[in-house]
């Protein structure tokens, strides 16, 4: 594996994480209806560290194992992390919760077609996505039910 990759998979992913602490939270989302799923709050920066180290694991792994889909896979892997780097300002930061579920719908499919991508190139790489995919998973319904339980809050 290369660590130099490695590493700077993990630095993009340190900016997707920046917009956590840019953009947090706040009384808006304290007030907000939250389905009974909901993580405690301790669990989200503990769970994207995880995730985020896990994310440049597989990228490494498969630029090191490289192929004809590593192009593919580095390209899903940038849009993934543009997409999940774009959903916190614009959930959290302006209260979109309607183009929060775009973004992330957008994001829960790159993630599925990119981990099935990476395990044709390195089958460990792909699973290291699964947690990722499962994550993405809560927050997408979260989000989806979010938008339900709060009609007034898509009006203001």
């Amino acid at each position: 594996m290369d660590w130099m990759i490695f590493f700077i998979l993990l630095a993009a992913s340190g900016a997707a994480a920046a917009t956590g602490v840019l953009f947090k939270p706040g009384a808006w989302y304290v007030a907000l209806q939250k389905p009974s799923f909901t993580p405690p709050n301790w669990a989200f920066p503990l769970v994207w560290t995880a995730l985020y180290i896990l994310m440049a694991l597989a990228g490494a792994r498969a630029a090191f194992a490289g192929g004809p889909l590593l192009g593919l896979a580095m390209a899903l892997w940038a849009l993934q992390i543009a997409l999940n780097t774009l959903w916190t300002p614009v959930f959290f930061g302006a209260h979109r919760i309607r183009l929060g579920m775009v973004i992330i719908s957008i994001m829960w499919i790159t993630i599925a077609i990119l981990m099935g991508v990476l395990w044709q190139i390195d089958w460990l790489a792909g699973m290291l996505f699964v947690p990722y995919l499962a994550w993405v998973t809560v927050a997408a319904a979260l989000n989806g039910s979010i938008w339900r339980n709060n009609p007034d809050a898509l009006r203001s």
